[in-house]
């Protein structure tokens, strides 16, 4: 019998303890004696992979589930309405198989285009991720199951995953890595959070004070349990201590009378137990309140029908040249590609759904088509092949299409070379595929190219292929929508939330990917993604927020204003100019040039996805949040918002800007605590200490007390010179000039300054 009411003070000791770990591979402990239930997690995050049985790992073995779009396509849509209502269907399908936490989603930056996992995460942009994750947490959890944010966090990789630091300096860690999952659980309370593998700055993730305690409970104010990737704990008593609540998954008691005996000899608070006890019961009785809430049997059509939509929205449209899309539906089509008839639909790894049925794109074409369809598959997926089977299969692409008004070529990844535990190689697509497509096009010019990766690839064909579409991974109604979108039932609104490079060379990791002896070094700082290209000029294959459309969008002059919150708000008159609906995605970005700090030229900072008729004009409004204004400076470990005329720039993509604007933004007060150590420019731009500093040197000055430098001063900037000197060693130097300054009245200045009447060493 489920009791909803226990609390930690009904448990014994070893009760507690037992409720911090699991009770099998995706179970917690139940406690029978005071009626408290196990609850079951399970793998997501675009899907439900519920293993038939609990005590082991067969990633084959799960139930029938509706796999959407994984994150790398859904991403793409930019639409947090479509985006939750994925996470409600997500929810729902949990629920009815009482799955109380699906283990989702993942919002982990894609620091390189070589992460083997990027396919289960939604940008290189950290607003994307941050806005588009919480909306997924919501979804889920408005079904009465709980969604588990992962991995926290700096888990940008495979390679090496369960031992590697990630050695990331403050200002990226916190503006880039942390930022989204700091937003998802500012806007959404996700109940857990999952922390990774990893050590971050030598730290592993799950014994982190700093990370698990400091920055997401006390600093975000994080209500839930933080919960272990599988197998990411390396020290239990120090996991518990940090504030890593549950461990997972089962270590069959080991973990357990560690725990016991801390607490027993005095190594670790009882409270500290009592607490990560606690937290572990609250998430039981609101997985208990939401049981039930949903009715079986799943609604499998409705759900397919939900993740047809959701692919369509996926698809990117990276180029269409003499407006060769959309297909006439009465056109001779040649299809061409081993992905047609195979869709590769999701990634490799333990986000594997057993979906309820696949739809593929050779079908779906025929089923809209109202003209011939052939079909040559051009090249084998399969590693067994041949060279004579290669020839042979490319010469019969060729003759497919040579007879054909127009061929839809598919190209891709094979599953094998992008998984869940190991990185990639490089990006270039298969040479094979790649000889296809050309031998296709060298007979029929008009050729579409219909692209299946869960990470970028190389598009060396972006030149001479007419039109491109992008299709990531799809999901299992990925085969319908592909259809939809090539005939035009569905208008491409899908854009880049990742840079397309044109070398793996020019990326940004390039030369700090994947690091060695179990540490990586994130040397490019601040410049990932598209950051780093537009810092550096480089030139790019296809730029973040990119995406073409079959009809074409207007935008008018921006104006925006600072609303009484000190965000900054936004407008702006779009209006589609073309003879299809369709959707833009709308996107701000700002800049403040000639600041203090090193920042990007641009950086995204709000966007909304807009849905206009043919000929309809609409006022879009967005806001651009104070706080995502803010850098953290190092100085004084805090957000500070810098004042300044900051550009807005409203876009169609990180390179295509529509309208630009300036506006004053006002600054937060930063006073740095000084010291001897601090420098004469700091001391000067200090508001006590400065005009006092500024006044003693106009003085000195005047009496000639600095003669000592003065033949320096007739070919040097005197003032520039000494700006940077630590304010103890310049004073120094000016006593030994006889200007009869020394330490104490600096010492008692700096003291003033700071508020204390004592000495600053």
């Amino acid at each position: 019998m489920t009791n909803s009411s226990v609390d930690s003070a009904d448990l014994t000791l070893e009760e507690k303890c037992s409720l911090t770990s699991g009770g099998d591979f995706w179970s917690t402990k139940p406690i029978e004696r005071v009626g408290l239930p196990s609850i079951m997690l399970t793998d997501g995050p675009h899907g439900l992979r519920k293993q038939r049985r609990g005590d082991h790992v067969d990633l084959a073995d799960s139930v029938p589930a509706t796999c959407f779009p994984p994150a790398v396509g859904l991403g793409c849509s930019w639409d947090v309405d479509l985006v939750e209502r994925v996470g409600q269907a997500l929810g729902l399908e949990a629920s009815i198989e009482g799955v109380a936490v699906l283990l989702g989603p993942g919002i982990n930056i894609k620091r390189s285009v070589l992460c083997g996992r990027n396919f289960e995460y939604l940008s290189e942009d950290p607003i994307v991720s941050g806005v588009l994750g919480a909306a997924m947490v919501r979804g889920i959890q408005s079904r009465g199951v709980g969604a588990s944010l992962k991995h926290f966090a700096a888990n940008n990789q495979e390679s090496d995953r369960m031992r590697v630091s990630s050695d990331v300096d403050p200002r990226p860690l916190r503006e880039v890595y942390l930022r989204g999952f700091q937003y998802v659980v500012e806007n959404a309370q996700p109940w857990t959070v999952m922390c990774s593998y990893n050590r971050i700055n030598g730290v592993y993730a799950s014994e982190d004070p700093w990370l698990l305690t400091q920055v997401l409970r006390n600093e975000w104010g994080f209500e839930g349990v933080v919960v272990s990737d599988w197998g990411a704990v390396n020290d239990r008593v120090a996991g518990i201590k940090a504030g890593m609540d549950l461990e997972m998954p089962t270590s069959n008691g080991v973990t357990d009378a560690q725990v016991v005996e801390a607490v027993k000899n005095g190594s670790l608070d009882h409270d500290v137990v009592d607490t990560a006890a606690g937290r572990v019961l609250d998430l039981v009785r609101k997985t208990q309140a939401g049981a039930g809430s949903a009715v079986g049997p799943l609604d499998v059509d409705g759900h397919h029908a939900l993740a047809r939509e959701a692919a369509g929205r996926s698809f990117v449209l990276l180029k269409n040249e003499g407006r060769i899309l959309p297909l006439a539906k009465d056109a001779d089509i040649a299809v061409i590609g081993a992905f047609a008839a195979e869709p590769r639909y999701q990634g490799a790894g333990s986000s594997r759904i057993n979906p309820t049925r696949v739809d593929n794109a050779l079908a779906e074409i025929r089923s809209l088509a109202t003209g011939s369809v052939t079909y040559a598959a051009g090249f084998s997926v399969a590693a067994d092949r041949t060279g004579d089977d290669s020839a042979r299969m490319c010469g019969e692409a060729v003759a497919a299409a040579s007879g054909a008004d127009v061929a839809v070529v598919f190209l891709g990844l094979p599953a094998g070379l992008e998984s869940e535990g190991y990185d990639r190689d490089g990006i270039d697509l298969p040479g094979e595929q790649l000889a296809v497509l050309d031998a296709v096009l060298d007979v029929n010019p008009n050729t579409i190219v219909v692209l299946s990766n869960g990470a970028v690839v190389a598009i060396p064909f972006a030149e001479r292929a007419p039109a491109i579409l992008e299709g990531w991974l799809l999901g299992q109604a990925g085969g319908g929508a592909t259809a939809d979108v090539l005939f035009g039932d569905v208008n491409p609104s899908g854009k880049l939330t990742e840079t397309i490079p044109k070398r793996l060379s020019d990326t940004p990791a390039y030369l700090d990917f994947p690091g060695e002896f179990s540490r990586v070094r994130y040397g490019e700082g601040l410049f990932v993604g598209y950051r780093w290209y537009d810092a550096r000029g480089i030139d790019v294959a296809f730029p973040f927020g990119h995406g073409l459309s079959y009809t074409t969008f207007r935008y008018g002059d921006a104006m925006a204003s600072v609303n009484v919150d000190g965000d900054i708000d936004v407008r702006v008159v779009v209006t589609n100019t073309g003879a299809f609906a369709g959707r833009e995605v709308v996107q701000v970005y700002t800049a403040l040039n000639g600041g203090r700090v090193q920042r990007p030229p641009r950086e995204l900072k709000a966007f909304t996805s807009v849905a206009l008729g043919a000929g309809e004009s609409r006022d879009v409004s967005l806001t651009v949040r104070r706080k995502d204004l803010a850098y953290w400076d190092i100085r004084v470990d805090t957000w500070i918002v810098e004042a300044g005329c900051y550009t807005v720039d409203v876009a169609a993509s990180s390179r295509d800007i529509r309208s630009s604007l300036d506006i004053e933004v006002e600054g937060d007060d930063v006073v740095v605590p000084l010291s001897r150590q601090s420098s004469v420019g700091d001391v000067l731009a200090h508001p006590v200490a400065g005009p006092i500093l500024q006044a003693a040197m106009e003085s000195m000055m005047a009496s000639g007390a600095t003669d000592s430098v003065g033949s320096m001063s007739h070919d040097t900037d005197l003032a520039r010179m000494i700006d940077s000197f630590p304010i103890g060693r310049a004073v120094m130097l000016a006593a030994a000039g006889g200007s009869g300054v020394d330490l104490a009245a600096i010492d008692a200045l700096l003291a003033a300054a700071n508020g204390a009447d004592r000495t600053v060493d």
